[in-house]
């Protein structure tokens, strides 16, 4: 009787190991879905960054050339470009989302090749990201506030940023990589869309506070 016992309860531990090795990324949307949001959010601050980077060099070789983002004298690229916030390190801002978001595509296109990728890499992904919304924090401010116009590819980097942080901050408190309470991580995960659309709601109460009138008088 006592040798079943021992097979039954070695048996089911067998059983439970063989479950948590092939158990996925404990994510709410799944790594192959992580791996896509990364690729989707990576392809188009690289091309909103490319763009605008091709914009200033286009402004270089034809300084009287009106940039393709300029849609009047408010929403506009040319404001941004020519600032002294527009190129923060000596060289143009959008040359950093053009080196910083392939690194961004390559994590998901791994991610959706199956690779595991290890804490170290996404703690400094995470890093990285952080940096990056900083930056953006700083540059709605300065285009709130000292330059009063609005960019519009600059715009389209901003409002992927925010996703790209939040659903890094998701994985990472479910995965384990950010070790936080159960409380705050339940709290963290099971409300990941609504922060998100909270988020978002935020940052459209502050453009309009700041600049809503002027945004509508410009059209």
């Amino acid at each position: 009787m006592t040798e079943t016992g021992a097979t039954t309860t070695s048996s089911d531990s067998a059983i439970s190991d063989q479950n948590d090795a092939a158990a996925p990324d404990r994510t709410p949307f799944g790594a192959r879905t992580m791996g896509l949001l990364l690729v989707v959010l990576g392809g188009i601050g690289f091309v909103a960054s490319f763009a605008l980077a091709w914009e200033k060099y286009l402004a270089f070789v034809e300084p009287e050339r009106t940039a393709s983002c300029s849609i009047n004298l408010f929403v506009t690229c040319s404001a941004a470009m020519d600032s002294g916030q527009g190129a923060l390190l000596g060289f143009p801002n959008p040359y950093l989302g053009v080196a910083a978001f392939p690194v961004v595509i390559t994590t998901g296109v791994m991610l959706l090749l199956g690779t595991r990728l290890p804490r170290w890499y996404w703690l400094s992904l995470l890093a990285g990201t952080v940096l990056g919304q900083a930056l953006v924090f700083f540059l709605m401010w300065t285009s709130f506030y000292e330059i009063v116009a609005l960019c519009p590819y600059c715009m389209v980097v901003w409002t992927i940023m925010w996703p790209l942080l939040w659903y890094q901050i998701v994985r990472g408190v479910q995965s384990g990589d950010l070790r936080v309470g159960a409380g705050l991580r339940d709290a963290i995960v099971g409300n990941h869309a609504i922060i998100l659309i909270i988020g978002y709601v935020a940052a459209a109460a502050w453009l309009m506070l700041a600049v809503g009138g002027d945004l509508v008088a410009s059209f």
